[in-house]
């Protein structure tokens, strides 16, 4: 985690900075539209804080320091206890620290800590009477602020009638979802407005919005409560509550918490733990369907809290443990057009280079023309750039309200860039007209790769030359080839030449699924192959099916459905090839699926028929295999676990029946005992499914 700040070399700078921090704070809560990211926010802040220690005697009133929002929310509606802000820390050093200095204000070691999610919403204020939802108010200034209760019915997680007759304030972070933020840039764009450019500054600015022509769904969590019983009526709710428990309390009157996500506040009794959670936490970022940009580290009970107090900004007893920011606002510089395997032209992002999350990103995911028509991008645009974990870094929207009038809008091809000719528009995904031909090596590669039938010895370089040679038109014709033409190319010995020929021959024996990956069909890759093989079990019924019973067919929709069985006919020659060819055209160990008019519904086909030790389970593999399973590649395990009957997943959910946890098995371990869900090491799951373990195993 970086801690940089800007650096502020003089007074000028600083009154530079203040301006600027000011300016950004102001358009972020009275719009949810600021010039700033918030990462650039939080190192402008950080400057003008350590230059302001250092020169005490220069501090502007202006100053967003010590502030809630800055100094520079609005609101007239008072709060009936001051909503503060949060102190930050970026590294386990200073959250170790910030804990010691706790416990020396309150003169006892800290016994229990809360650690939850840092939601990436807006703080509000939810007020009821008797149970019922009487009025919605911003954070403000932290003393008072703004009513939004024309929001009401519009936020998941705040019933309109609590669970029981109480006069409570839940406080929490309204926010919007993936899903909802999608959403809501659907509507917005329909109706003639600017996407947003992230989840946040859409729900700050959903959240104030007025007599808008459509209604936009927005999230609430809950992170505290405060009891506002008048006189004469009972307590809201027991008195020195633990934080905790104040949060179950609030679940209990129906009240959306963290509690039911992967994220779940849990308390914790030592600062190891803390930060052990906190790790877990950052872990999980990527996989979220909420945006979240820290940990909130709480001391949980009630005496703690008391002793601690609070200042003008902030409480003494919580700290935010800021996460690497995942987005940055950036400059598109251009669109480069990619050709795929199949003939799938790819628009790609040229940006202008910016950190994010400790990497440098100079290009983005842009899905389809119509995708970038949609977010209405153009070059030069001032852009929010997003990237979490692994995920190919992607841009959510132009930020709209820094356009010069100079942009210019982006050009599509008229032809394939890649060979020129011409190019099919009809569906979103553009494609040469050639398909396949226009990227004939990437297509053999992907063909002879490992996950698909696995030839060692045929890579890249290899095929240039197999295609230039005129010995190759399509992946099929790798299984014609002779011993005399291959000793004819350059660098091909006989040793290398026998090879390559044996490697070839045994991928005739690789099973449907591996073949039915190799063609490459559109909108299927590893695992939906596995399932359409294992659901028909041969090549001659996955051809003869049309959209209806494809459909059948775990995670196949109609469209999806309806492009496979088009590609299969365009690809009708090829398959005709490798049959004559002898590859394998059966799945092993699945039954076909029962003929029209038989018994059979009782189980999927494949699944349940056959007492395999998997039948309806769904399985996860995480950490670093040992023993019989240690040489098996992730996707060879999946394989494995199909031919036993299961289904196998990449995540742990409520759904999942087995987590298969080898050696640092890591945050799906950890969510997995949180759900309850069965665990098995390598050694139990390979005696499991000793009967379906390769040969060589």
């Amino acid at each position: 985690m970086t801690n940089s700040a800007v650096v502020l070399a003089d007074t000028a700078a600083y009154a530079a900075a203040v301006e600027e921090a000011s300016q950004a704070a102001a358009a972020y809560y009275a719009t949810g539209e600021s010039v700033l990211d918030d990462d650039a926010y939080d190192r402008l802040a950080r400057g003008i804080a350590a230059y302001e220690k250092e020169h005490p005697q220069d501090v502007l009133a202006e100053s967003p320091t010590g502030k809630v929002a800055g100094g520079v929310a609005v609101g007239d509606v008072p709060h009936t206890v001051p909503m503060l802000s949060l102190d930050n820390v970026f590294s386990a050093e200073q959250f170790a620290a910030w804990a010691a200095s706790l416990e020396r204000r309150i003169g006892r070691p800290v016994t229990a800590w809360s650690v939850e999610p840092k939601l990436d919403g807006l703080a509000v204020a939810a007020r009821y009477r008797a149970g019922r939802l009487e009025q919605l108010i911003t954070r403000g200034d932290g003393t008072a602020g703004e009513d939004v209760s024309h929001a009401i019915g519009t936020v998941v997680g705040l019933p309109r009638q609590l669970a029981e007759p109480v006069t409570i304030e839940m406080r929490g972070e309204i926010l919007m979802t993936t899903e909802q933020f999608e959403q809501a840039n659907t509507l917005r764009t329909e109706h003639g407005g600017a996407p947003f450019a992230n989840a946040r500054n859409g729900a700050a600015g959903t959240l104030r919005a007025k007599d808008r022509p459509y209604t936009v769904e927005m999230t609430f969590f809950a992170y505290g409560v405060v009891a506002l019983p008048a006189p004469g009526e009972p307590a809201a709710m027991p008195a020195e509550l633990p934080h905790s428990e104040t949060l179950a309390h609030a679940a209990g009157l129906g009240v959306h918490t963290a509690a039911d996500t992967a994220v779940a506040p849990r308390t914790v009794t030592s600062v190891e733990e803390a930060q052990a959670r906190i790790e877990e936490v950052a872990s999980l970022r990527a996989s979220l369907p909420f945006g979240i940009d820290g940990v909130v580290i709480k001391a949980d009970l009630a005496a703690d809290q008391r002793d601690a107090g609070s200042g003008t900004r902030a409480p003494r007893w919580a700290i935010a443990y800021k996460l690497p920011a995942v987005e940055k606002v950036t400059r598109l510089l251009g669109v480069e057009w990619n050709v795929g395997r199949t003939g799938i032209i790819a628009p790609r992002a040229v940006l202008e280079p910016v950190e994010i999350d400790g990497s440098t990103v100079s290009f983005a995911t842009l899905h389809n023309p119509a995708d970038i028509t949609r977010r209405d991008l153009r070059i030069g645009d001032h852009v929010m750039v997003y990237k979490a974990g692994d995920i190919i870094p992607r841009i959510e929207a132009p930020v709209a309200h820094l356009r010069t009038g100079d942009e210019q809008p982006v050009v599509f091809p008229e032809v394939c860039p890649q060979c020129g000719s011409e190019i099919d528009s009809s569906e979103q995904r553009w494609r040469c007209v050639r398909g396949r031909n226009c990227r004939l090596v990437a297509s053999v590669s992907y063909a002879a790769g490992r996950d698909q039938l696995d030839i060692e010895g045929l890579g890249a370089t290899r095929v240039v030359q197999l295609v230039d040679a005129g010995l190759v038109a399509d992946f099929a014709d790798l299984f014609t080839l002779e011993r005399e033409q291959l000793l004819a190319l350059e660098r091909m010995g006989e040793t290398s030449t026998d090879n390559l020929l044996a490697a070839i021959d045994a991928a005739r024996a690789q099973p449907l699924s591996r073949v039915f990956c190799a063609l490459g069909v559109r909108g299927t890759g590893r695992s939906m192959s596995r399932r359409i093989a294992r659901y028909f079990a041969d090549m001659d019924r996955i051809r003869a099916a049309d959209v209806e019973t494809l459909q059948r067919v775990d995670g196949i929709g109609k469209e999806k459905a309806a492009g496979v069985v088009a590609e299969l006919v365009e690809l009708a020659p090829l398959i005709e090839k490798l049959v004559a060819a002898g590859l394998t055209m059966t799945e092993p160990g699945a039954t076909p699926p029962p003929e029209p008019g038989e018994e059979g519904d009782a189980a999927a086909p494949g699944e349940g028929v056959d007492g395999r030790p998997l039948d309806g389970m769904t399985v996860v593999v995480t950490g670093a295999m040992t023993g019989a399973l240690e040489k098996l590649s992730r996707n060879q395990m999946n394989e494995l676990i199909e031919r036993a009957g299961g289904k196998a997943s990449s995540s742990v959910s409520k759904r999942t029946t087995l987590l298969v946890a080898g050696e640092k098995a890591g945050s799906k371990r950890t969510k997995a005992e949180d759900l309850g869900v069965r665990i098995a090491g390598p050694q139990e799951f390979a005696e499991l499914i000793a009967d379906f373990l390769p040969s060589e195993v």
